[in-house]
C-alpha cells in the first residue's frame, strides 16, 4: 500500500487485509478495513491531524486510547477522536482547522429505547486483570459483563511482543504478552456465563446505581450488584520546551500503531524515560524496522528492569542517565531533540547540552491508574473492586495474579464461595509485583565442561522460566523460587532451551566440543528484520553494550519450537567467549550529537501544561504563588482542565508544579471532575440510533 506499512515483522505475522478507500480533506486514500483513523493517516504519511483554534499549532497523537483530545478530527462532519473510530469505506475525514461547524439539527432523529441490563458484575476493561477475574468468576457460573473499549480483548496485552517475566505457574513467563492476551481471551470467551461487550466504552457511574455505556455507538445502561474496575492506566505528559509538536507522542501510542496496527510511524525515535515502559518500547522499535537514536533518563540509573536496559545498549541504543529533555525543536512536528545532564536536584547543567535529529519523540515517564470509576461506584453506593493498574501501577504479570484473587474476592462478595484466598497468594503477588533488586558484581563462569549455559542475569527480578525449562533441571533459583538469581549446576545436554526462551535475552550457550580453543556461542536475537545470516561479521559485546571484537556467524537457527527467537552461532575466542552476550545492529553515527553550549540553562517556563487550552506553566505558577491552592480556582481563572480530555492530562502536570513550589499536595484542593469520562454526542443519551458511517 505504502512504505509506512510494516510489511515484514520478527515476531508478528502481517496478514492480507482489504483494502477500503476513505477520504482525507477532499484527498482520496486507501486504508485497511477495520482499522482506526489516525492508524489510516499515519499509514499515509500523514502525522498532523489539524490545528488547534487558539494558537494554530499542529495536532497529531498522543495516547492513542481515548484518553486525550489531541488527535481530533471531523468524520462524516461529527467531531471524533480519530484513535477510537473505525474507518468505513468511502468515509469523508476532515481536519480541525479552527473551531469545527457543529452538524445540523435533524427534525426528527430516529430513537430508540434505552435498553437496561441487570449484571451480577460489570468488569470495565478486557485486559489482563478482568479477563483474570472474569475466569475464576466462571468457575462460579456468576453472571459478568466485560466492557472494553477496543475491538479485541486483551487491553495492553496485545501490544506486547516480547515474551513476559514473572512466573510460568502463574503468569505464563516465557510466553509473548500478545500470546498471553489471546490465550486469556480464548479461556473467557468459552464461558457462557460472560457475556462480552468490545467497542464498548463505559462513560460514567451514576448516583442511581446505573452505568451508562456506549456500545458500537448506541446507549444502554447497566445495574450491576459489582463493579470491578480494571481500565488499566493513562500515561503521563511531560512539560519541556516544544512539547505541543505534533510527533510527540505516548509509549502506548507508538505500540498500538506499531504492534497492533503494522504502521511504521517514525524513522528516527528518541525515548525520555528508562523505566520499563520505555525500554520495552525502544526494544518494539527495533523489532519494527525503527531507528531508536537514544534514550534519556534523570535518574542515575534507568528504573526498568536491568535485563531491558541491558538489550538495547547490546543493540547500539545510547541511554543517557542523570539526563533531562531541555527542548523540542521543529516548526509544526519534531525534527530534533536537546537534552542535557543534571545534577541532584535534577537541574540542567550548563554546557551539557547535547542536540540528537529525530523525527519522533516517545514518552514513557509513568503511568497513573484510571481510578474515576472505582470513585463514581463509591460515590453511587456500589460495591466495587479494583484490579491490576487501575488499582496499581504493575506489570502485568501482577494484574493477571491480581485480578485471579480478585474474582475470588468478588465470587465472596456475592455469596457464591466461601473459599479463603490462601496466603501463599498474598506472598505470591507481593513477589509479582516487586521493584528489581540491586545489581550484583558480574561473576566470571567457573564451569570446567565443555558446553555450558553462561546466565547473564545480575538483578533480582520476578522470572523464573530458564529454571522451569531445562530438561536436567540444571538451572536453579537462589533463594525466592521466582525472583531469586538463576544459577547453574549440573549437566547441560546443549540444547539451548533457555538461551531461547529467556525474557531478557539474557543466557548464552558456550560449547567447546569441536575446538577448545575457538568454542561455539550461542546468542539469542529476537530483530530478525536486521537480518543476520551465516559468513557475516558481528560486532560483538559484553553484558553492558561494551564491543569486545568481531566474530562471524556460522550458523542461524529459526526454529519454530524457540517462539520466533533466532539462535545465532559465531566462533569465539576461548577467553572471551563467556563474556560474550549480543552484537550491535545500530551504527554509532546514528546517535552522535551536535554538541552545543550555553551560558546559563534552565527549564523554560513557558512549557505547557494543558494541550486542551493551552495553558502554560508560566501562567499557572503565578496563580500558585498567589496561594492558590484549589485546582478548581485555576480552572476557573485559565481554564485549564475544561477541555476534551477532562483534566486527564494536565491534572498530574499541575500537581508537579505544586511539588516544585514546596506545596503539599494535600494541600491542594482536587479538581472537581464532570460527569462523562468521554465526550459523547447527546444524541446517544435519548436514544439517537447511530448511522452506519457515523
Amino acid at each position: 500500500m505504502n512504505k509506512n506499512r510494516i510489511t515484514e515483522h520478527p515476531i508478528l505475522t502481517v496478514p492480507e487485509q482489504e483494502e477500503i478507500t476513505f477520504y482525507w480533506n477532499s484527498r482520496k486514500l486507501k486504508a485497511r478495513k477495520n482499522e482506526v483513523i489516525s492508524s489510516a493517516l499515519f499509514a499515509n504519511r500523514i502525522k498532523i491531524f489539524g490545528h488547534h483554534p487558539k494558537d494554530g499549532s499542529a495536532q497529531g497523537i498522543f495516547c492513542a486510547n481515548g484518553q486525550c483530545a489531541k488527535c481530533t478530527v471531523i468524520a462524516n462532519g461529527i467531531p471524533v477522536k480519530s484513535c477510537m473510530t473505525e474507518l468505513k469505506n468511502n468515509m469523508i475525514v476532515e481536519s480541525v482547522e479552527g473551531l469545527p461547524e457543529l452538524p445540523e439539527l435533524q427534525e426528527n432523529p430516529n430513537l430508540k429505547h434505552i435498553e437496561t441490563i441487570t449484571k451480577a458484575v460489570l468488569i470495565i476493561g478486557g485486559g489482563p486483570s478482568g479477563l483474570s477475574a472474569a475466569i475464576e468468576l466462571a468457575r462460579y457460573n456468576i453472571d459478568t459483563l466485560i466492557v472494553d473499549d477496543k475491538s479485541a480483548l486483551g487491553g495492553k496485552l496485545v501490544l506486547q511482543t516480547h515474551k513476559f517475566f514473572g512466573s510460568v505457574e502463574d503468569s505464563y513467563a516465557g510466553t509473548r504478552g500478545n500470546d498471553i492476551g489471546k490465550l486469556l481471551a480464548e479461556q473467557v470467551r468459552s464461558f457462557k456465563c460472560v457475556e462480552i461487550w468490545t467497542n464498548s466504552t463505559a462513560l460514567y457511574v451514576f448516583s442511581d446505581k446505573k452505568v451508562g455505556i456506549i456500545k458500537d455507538g448506541t446507549y444502554k445502561i447497566v445495574e450491576p450488584k459489582v463493579i470491578l474496575n480494571a481500565a488499566g492506566a493513562r500515561e503521563k505528559f511531560l512539560r519541556f520546551k516544544g512539547n505541543t509538536l505534533a510527533g510527540i507522542y505516548g509509549a502506548g501510542a507508538f505500540q498500538t500503531l506499531v504492534n497492533r496496527d503494522l504502521v511504521k510511524p517514525a524513522a528516527n525515535l528518541f525515548i525520555v524515560g528508562g523505566g520499563n515502559v520505555g525500554l520495552i518500547a525502544g526494544y518494539h522499535a527495533l523489532q519494527a524496522g525503527i531507528n531508536v537514536v537514544g534514550l534519556v533518563e534523570a535518574l542515575p540509573e534507568c528504573g526498568g528492569y536491568k535485563v531491558h536496559a541491558d538489550k538495547l545498549k547490546r543493540l547500539g541504543v545510547p541511554i543517557f542517565t542523570s539526563h533531562t529533555v531541555l527542548q523540542a525543536l521543529g516548526e509544526e512536528s519534531v525534527s530534533a531533540v536537546k537534552i542535557a545532564r543534571i545534577d541532584k536536584n535534577f537541574q540542567p547543567l550548563a554546557g551539557t547540552e547535547k542536540t540528537f535529529a529525530c523525527d519522533t519523540i516517545l514518552i514513557a515517564v509513568g503511568l497513573e491508574p484510571v481510578a474515576e470509576f472505582a470513585e463514581e461506584a463509591e460515590t453511587a453506593g456500589i460495591k466495587v473492586f479494583s484490579a491490576g493498574d487501575a488499582k496499581e501501577i504493575a506489570e502485568a504479570s501482577s494484574a493477571m495474579f491480581n485480578g485471579k484473587i480478585t474474582g475470588i474476592k468478588i465470587a465472596r462478595e456475592l455469596g457464591f464461595t466461601k473459599e479463603n484466598i490462601p496466603d501463599s497468594w498474598y506472598e505470591k503477588a507481593a513477589v509479582l509485583k516487586s521493584e528489581p533488586g540491586k545489581i550484583t558484581c558480574y561473576k566470571e563462569n567457573i564451569s570446567q565442561q565443555d558446553v555450558y549455559p553462561v546466565i547473564h542475569c545480575r538483578q533480582e527480578i520476578p522470572c523464573n522460566p530458564c529454571s522451569t525449562i531445562c530438561p536436567t533441571n540444571s538451572i536453579k533459583i537462589a533463594g525466592n523460587p521466582i525472583t531469586g538469581l538463576p544459577y547453574y549446576e549440573g549437566k547441560c545436554l546443549g540444547c539451548a532451551k533457555c538461551v531461547a526462551v529467556c525474557p531478557g535475552l539474557a543466557i548464552t550457550l558456550v560449547d567447546h566440543r569441536l575446538d577448545n580453543e575457538h568454542p561455539i556461542v550461542t546468542l539469542p536475537y529476537e530483530v530478525k528484520n536486521f537480518r543476520i545470516e551465516i559468513g557475516d561479521e558481528l560486532i560483538c559485546t559484553d553484558i553492558e553494550g561494551n564491543m569486545l571484537g568481531k566474530y562471524r556467524v556460522i550458523k542461524v537457527s529459526d526454529l519454530k519450537a524457540n517462539n520466533h527467537t533466532q539462535l545465532i552461532k559465531i566462533k569465539a575466542d576461548r577467553r572471551l567467549a563467556d563474556r560474550i552476550v549480543s552484537f550491535r545492529i545500530q551504527k554509532d553515527k546514528l546517535s552522535t550529537p551536535a554538541i552545543e553550549t550555553a551560558e546559563k540553562v534552565r527549564i523554560d517556563e513557558t512549557e505547557m501544561v494543558c494541550l486542551c487550552e493551552r495553558v502554560t506553566a508560566e501562567e499557572v505558577l503565578k496563580l500558585i504563588r498567589k496561594g492558590i491552592t484549589d485546582l478548581n480556582q485555576i480552572k476557573a481563572i485559565t481554564r485549564a482542565g475544561m477541555g476534551p480530555c477532562g483534566a486527564k492530562t494536565c491534572d498530574n502536570l499541575i500537581k508537579q508544579l505544586f511539588r516544585q513550589e514546596g506545596i503539599p499536595l494535600k494541600n491542594v484542593e482536587k479538581n472537581t471532575k464532570r460527569p462523562v469520562f468521554i465526550e459523547v454526542p447527546l444524541g446517544r443519551f435519548a436514544g439517537e440510533e447511530r448511522g452506519d458511517n457515523d
